[in-house]
């Protein structure tokens, strides 16, 4: 028997440090589709509160991060145990943008649906969908593409 350990596969090993399982974001995205959803069918007080619901939710992920947020918990707790290990880790920080862009979304349609102008909130909580809907079913997050292309756009002018 030899007495070295030997060490864990990559793709098992713990994240490093800070990094997130994408897996939770995309499942994240999938259940803030479904609460968009429902915000554009039901009627205005309805629509408005689920909102108002989304909003916060979003406001956590983009203040505390996407790890402090519920959903974040249902997926460390029920879901993660029961898959495999991820096969790449993520930085948190684009998934953080991404709940950042998606508050602002949130709070667009928020005011328009109080003031009156419901196809404005329509269109931006669509927008939000759109945005949802793309990450949990392609694992495309676009507030984390958008966060990776303003990272390169001032790294090339801090370096010009």
């Amino acid at each position: 028997m030899s007495t070295t350990a030997t060490p864990r596969p990559a793709a098992t090993a713990g994240p490093p440090h800070g990094a997130i399982d994408p897996r939770g974001p995309q499942l994240a995205a999938g259940l803030t589709a479904v609460v968009l959803v429902a915000v554009l069918l039901l009627p205005a007080p309805y629509s408005v509160a689920l909102l108002v619901v989304q909003a916060a939710l979003f406001a956590l992920g983009a203040v505390r991060g996407v790890q402090a947020t519920p959903h974040a918990w249902v997926f460390r707790t029920l879901v993660r145990p029961r898959l495999g290990p991820p096969r790449e880790w993520e930085a948190p920080e684009p998934p953080r943008f991404a709940q950042a862009v998606g508050l602002g979304f949130a709070l667009v349609g928020l005011v328009a649906l109080l003031a009156g102008a419901t196809v404005v909130g329509q269109v931006a909580v669509g927008a939000a969908l759109v945005a949802a809907l793309l990450n949990a079913v392609f694992a495309l997050c676009l507030g984390c593409e958008v966060y990776l292309l303003l990272r390169r756009a001032t790294a090339r002018r801090i370096a010009a």
